[in-house]
């Protein structure tokens, strides 16, 4: 059976359709939590972000114009509560935050698995290190896999200074993986 597109489901969460909005938050969960789990770089801290994010979208739901797509709609909304966050604590990541973080690699293989934890806990750690701005372009580009258009428009900033972060960023990480 097919899905029903975003759009249709957020007609019927508008009409109070509780089943549509559930299925809009399964959809979207993992997507929102894994943005702020990197950006916050703590578990309660990405918790408590995916509830913002998502209790902001059903307050502000009837809002969405379908300008964007709903999900970069619904990025936004993520990325402006993450940083409300970050300028209200400024916390950094504790390494053992990351621990259980899922591995892409083969879970029959432990040391596999380990070593790729090990990658993963290295470059959160690394990315944590960056300036906030710098941490949101990288997040964008290759967790997101936005375009540097696409998030010149989210971030409201010139395509040449996405560019410029980027850039500065991924020389940064580089120097910052290899140190550890």
């Amino acid at each position: 059976m097919f899905a029903p597109s975003d759009e249709k489901l957020v007609r019927r969460a508008i009409d109070n359709n509780r089943q549509a909005w559930l299925h809009l938050v399964k959809r979207y969960e993992g997507l929102v939590y894994n943005y702020a789990l990197r950006m916050s770089g703590n578990r309660d801290d990405a918790l408590d972000l995916m509830q913002d994010v998502f209790l902001s979208l059903f307050r502000n739901l009837a809002s969405w114009r379908g300008e964007s797509s709903f999900k970069n709609w619904l990025m936004k909304i993520a990325h402006y509560r993450c940083i409300e966050h970050f300028r209200s604590r400024r916390n950094f990541a504790d390494e053992h935050d990351f621990d259980q973080q899922e591995s892409h690699l083969d879970w029959h293989d432990p040391e596999a698995v380990y070593q790729g934890q090990q990658r993963t806990q290295q470059l959160v750690q690394a990315m944590q290190a960056l300036p906030l701005e710098q941490r949101l372009v990288v997040e964008l580009k290759f967790f997101q896999h936005l375009r540097l258009k696409d998030i010149s428009e989210q971030l409201e900033v010139p395509l040449n200074t996405v560019k410029s972060r980027l850039y500065k960023a991924v020389e940064r990480l580089q120097q910052l993986v290899e140190e550890l």
